[in-house]
């Protein structure tokens, strides 16, 4: 890359420590350059806040907050929702949405006229690949600049270091420098004292749980509600119309506030090292279940087996970076196939941390009750199952009277 080329660097930008920091770092790096700041919106609530100042007072010309909330669950989450797909228990959170801030972020850049792209990703994580293959996917001879492989910055403390010094103003300190993400579905937590995986991550400490509280702290009474699909996709909660984005922002209440959806878990990394992450996604992990659920009586045998098989191929896929690809387009429309009679209502019950079914119901359940029954019934002839299992062990009876035959 021929820095004295790059005149005009879009980036992207979230007001945390590496972002802050990367503003002066390119101007300083390269040639002056002017920086526009883009922070796609996929529900951080709060960390928006002041965002534009503190991008001006650090050396962006401007600051573009991109509304990406709506297609980020209709585009995204619903569809790996719908998948089934878990990245090692992992439910994707920070995964889905950087493709599609890297789309925007792609958006802007070529409207603006800029000569590269810039993230504050570290050379050790995922999110550098899932940004940078989605760039590729919609400018591919887009120059990226990624500062974490190119500074002398060694650690956390090093670039609180370099605010300090540059008088950047930040919202942590050193001794609660987690390593955060954070959207409408999740928020993540990696770093300080859960590096060690011997340590017990502090749910009861005030401030670490930021989504839920722990399930030691919920309530003592259970919490019941419903959920509607059509077609595989929320509809309604508690018998109240609303669109997914609002099913899940209310399921973020009510799972919160059960100790709903925590998740510790050690990962497998796409550049492979594992890594250790405590994880909130109180609404997401009722949804999932809800789903799940739901299937157990709309989807025959083969279809759910062969879809179970498929949602670890498709959560590779998420997790890798590899949205935009034929391969994720294909399994989405198999998918889609399946959720047709998606379409019912599930009864939960939220209790200290757990989901528990408490009822389902579909016009296109599979589940017939006269032929499972213990009970007398007209239906099933047991009898049947003679001739069934004669023919189903045929092989194994071939076999052992062959052994018989060679004295084995």
């Amino acid at each position: 890359m021929n820095k004295e080329k790059i005149k005009k660097v879009v980036l992207a930008y979230s007001g945390g420590l590496d972002t802050s920091i990367i503003i002066p770092w390119l101007k300083e790096n390269y040639n002056n350059c002017e920086v526009i700041a883009v922070s796609g919106n996929v529900g951080q609530a709060d960390e928006l806040e002041g965002l534009e100042e503190k991008a001006l007072k650090t050396g962006a010309s401007k600051l573009y907050i991109a509304d990406l909330t709506d297609e980020f669950v209709d585009d995204f989450i619903i569809p790996t929702v719908q998948a089934g797909a878990l990245y090692e228990e992992y439910m994707l959170g920070t995964s889905f949405a950087r493709p599609l801030i890297a789309k925007k972020l792609v958006e802007i850049a070529l409207t603006e006229g800029a000569d590269a792209i810039a993230h504050g990703c570290t050379g050790k994580g995922n999110d550098q690949v899932r940004f940078e293959l989605a760039i590729k996917a919609f400018a591919p001879d887009m120059p990226i600049i990624a500062p974490w492989r190119e500074w002398n910055i060694k650690s956390r403390e090093e670039e609180i270091d370099y605010a300090e010094a540059h008088h950047i103003p930040l919202k942590i300190n050193r001794e609660t420098n987690y390593s955060k993400d954070k959207n409408l579905w999740h928020l993540s937590h990696e770093g300080l004292d859960l590096e060690d995986a011997g340590n017990e991550p502090q749910y009861e400490k005030p401030g670490f749980l930021e989504m839920s509280v722990s399930p030691m702290q919920a309530p003592d009474e259970p919490t019941y509600i419903t959920l509607d699909f059509e077609e595989g996709k929320p509809v309604a909660l508690n018998g109240k119309n609303m669109s997914a984005k609002e099913i899940i922002l209310s399921l973020n209440e009510l799972g919160g506030a059960n100790g709903i959806g925590l998740l510790d878990i050690v990962e497998n990394r796409l550049v492979g090292m594992k890594c250790r992450g405590v994880y909130e996604t109180p609404g997401g992990a009722i949804l999932y279940f809800a789903h799940s659920y739901l299937e157990t009586v709309t989807l025959d045998k083969m279809t759910a087996h062969k879809k179970q098989e498929l949602a670890i191929t498709f959560a590779e896929l998420v997790y890798n970076g590899q949205w935009f690809t034929p391969l994720r387009e294909a399994l989405s429309a198999f998918v889609t196939s399946t959720q047709k009679t998606v379409t019912g209502k599930v009864k939960l019950k939220l209790y200290k941390g757990n989901i528990i079914k408490a009822g389902v119901w579909s016009k296109y359940s599979l589940y017939s009750e006269e032929l499972a029954t213990f009970g007398e019934d007209h239906i099933y002839n047991q009898a049947d199952s003679a001739g069934f299992i004669n023919l189903y062990g045929l092989p194994i009876a071939v076999r052992a009277k062959l052994k018989k035959k060679l004295g084995e």
